[in-house]
């Protein structure tokens, strides 16, 4: 076993802040300007602060407590420029975090090998295929990935106040998501156990996570459902051209979305990204290999990349899809599992160390500057549509008028027997006409009120996760034509019909609103919908308060420790 690599000075920050911020921006530069609404990325002018932004709506926690910050930092600043803005810190996170992890365990690779992880942190397959799919709240995970490595170490090395702190802030900032909060856990965990962090500081850690993903855990204690239901061999990993599962799982890529994957990744061209990819990484492992003794820490990174890859290349075989399809069936909160890809992210940390190694490797043959360039170039070069909102498929979009003055009516009318709002069609993704692409409704964050939506999703023919329990009885109804006394019963106070005709049984009403692109129809003598009760929304406010608590102690926390001569490495 080796001692880690002392800390080394921050003469690399400049130049590896400076390209972290270039990369994000040549690929955030057109997200700004507008509202994001492109497949799960849903961007408001002002988010809802309801039940379901907290997660104790009875529906799954998905998007727990994303929604909920989103909610209030809306109060402030405009939801375009927030979601836009956040897209941008995360990648551009991304990119320094994985740089100071392979400053710290590779010491040798100095500046150059920052910036070449830094390269391989924000300019990759997993992230492009991640932003095409909306998923930018999940990659606020991946981009915790390197500073959670590193502040374990912290932790090891010098257990205070400060550096627990910075583990919390760190848990907290990775884990806008159920998924981000799990793939920090897990990096966490391994970096804890490489490091022979003693069980009393591993509980105190573990704690801190607790503590930091205690509003998805609230959330899931009052889910009136499982989060999904089947639908394993849809969110396989899917191949790459001329790749095959393993060439697809080493190269990052293989998002069950076909559509949500650059043009360079569906043609044989795949195959040499690949190669390009690999060759990088691979040069850098063969220099880690030689090192004796290895390092503890990039061996048990290596080794996490190595069992996500395999796991996810096994999740996608008949024998795999049915032990997910089993999960599925009888274990609440196995959908964090289903869509498997994603756990790809955990092979990047010591992805970005390799490639911050093959530097060091590249050097006995050409000038220091030649070797980033040429490990660079490996990296971008093959994919270059990443570039520009992943070749400018992703761009924001203007909210018709319709949007605000259906927000306004919904929200004034506080006559004590609103009801839920319905929404027809009742299928979750829209193709509206005003956006550039498919997308989920914009509604349910927007409306001041309990919104039923379906949940159910299509793909490739297949319908997974349909709605349970009373969601299921008001889709049918509408799907029935939408009695509004069948719908009253339900608690039903609003039909939204969204660009589309009208349930047959509302069609001879007058809608209280008629615009371009949405129509308002009231449901009279509501019963009362199902609320949270004050335990619910108690649990809630506590846990979400925590949670912030973790976000603001952890950067007051490194705004001090800065300052240290102990934290240069990390």
């Amino acid at each position: 076993m080796t001692c880690r690599p002392r800390p080394t000075p921050t003469t690399s920050d400049p130049l590896l802040y400076a390209v972290s911020g270039l990369l994000t921006a040549l690929i955030c530069g057109p997200i700004f300007g507008g509202h994001l609404l492109f497949r799960d990325a849903v961007a408001v002018p002002r988010f809802s602060l309801t039940a379901s932004a907290f997660g104790i709506d009875g529906t799954a926690p998905r998007a727990v407590p994303q929604d909920a910050l989103l909610a209030l930092g809306s109060r402030v600043i405009d939801g375009g420029l927030l979601v836009a803005g956040s897209t941008a810190l995360i990648l551009f996170a991304a990119g320094v975090g994985y740089g100071r992890l392979a400053r710290r365990l590779v010491p040798a690779a100095g500046t150059p090998g920052a910036v070449a992880a830094a390269t391989l942190g924000i300019w990759n397959p997993f992230v492009a295929e991640r932003l095409l799919q909306g998923h930018w709240s999940l990659l606020a995970g991946y981009a915790a990935l390197g500073w959670v490595v590193c502040t374990t170490l912290d932790v090891v090395d010098r257990p205070d106040w400060r550096t627990w702190t910075l583990l919390a802030g760190v848990f907290a900032a990775g884990g806008l998501t159920p998924t981000g909060s799990l793939l920090v856990l897990v990096a966490a965990g391994t970096t804890a156990v490489a490091a022979r962090l003693p069980l009393r500081r591993s509980a105190i850690g573990f704690l801190c996570w607790l503590v930091t993903a205690s509003p998805w855990l609230v959330g899931a204690v009052f889910s009136s459902g499982v989060a999904s239901s089947g639908g394993a061999a849809a969110f396989a990993l899917r191949s790459e051209p001329w790749l095959g599962p393993v060439g697809t799982a080493l190269g990052l890529g293989g998002i069950w979305n076909a559509d949500a994957v650059p043009g360079s990744r569906t043609s044989p061209w795949a195959l040499v990204a690949t190669l390009a990819l690999l060759t990088a990484v691979g040069v850098g492992t063969w220099w880690l290999l030689r090192r004796t003794p290895p390092d503890r820490t990039i061996t048990a990174l290596g080794v996490l990349a190595g069992t996500a890859v395999v796991l996810v290349m096994l999740a996608a075989t008949p024998t795999g899809i049915a032990a997910m399809d089993a999960l599925l069936a009888h274990i609440p909160g196995a959908g964090l599992l289903r869509d498997a890809q994603k756990y790809l992210a955990l092979a990047v940390p010591f992805a970005t160390v390799a490639a911050a190694a093959a530097t060091v490797a590249l050097r006995r043959l050409v000038p220091a500057a030649f070797a980033t360039v040429a490990v660079a170039a490996l990296i971008v070069a093959p994919l270059p549509d990443l570039a520009w909102g992943v070749g400018g498929k992703i761009r924001p979009a203007t909210f018709p008028a319709d949007y605000a003055r259906v927000t306004a009516l919904i929200g004034d009318d506080r006559t004590g027997g609103d009801g839920a709002v319905a929404l027809w069609p009742t299928d979750a993704v829209r193709h509206l006409s005003w956006t550039r692409g498919p997308s989920l409704t914009p509604l349910p964050r927007m409306l001041n009120a309990p919104v039923v939506v379906s949940g159910a999703l299509t793909v490739d023919g297949q319908t997974v996760d349909a709605p349970t329990g009373r969601t299921a009885e008001i889709v049918g109804t509408l799907l029935d034509g939408g009695d509004p006394r069948a719908l009253a019963g339900l608690g039903v106070g609003w039909v939204v019909v969204e660009e589309a005709d009208p349930p047959s049984a509302l069609a001879a009403a007058t809608p209280v609103f008629t615009g371009d692109h949405l129509r308002v129809y009231r449901i009279d003598d509501v019963e009362p919908p199902p609320t949270p009760g004050i335990t619910a929304w108690a649990a809630a406010l506590l846990t979400f308060a925590l949670w912030m608590g973790a976000i603001v102690a952890g950067a007051a926390g490194r705004l001090r420790y800065r300052g240290s001569p102990w934290a240069q490495g990390s």
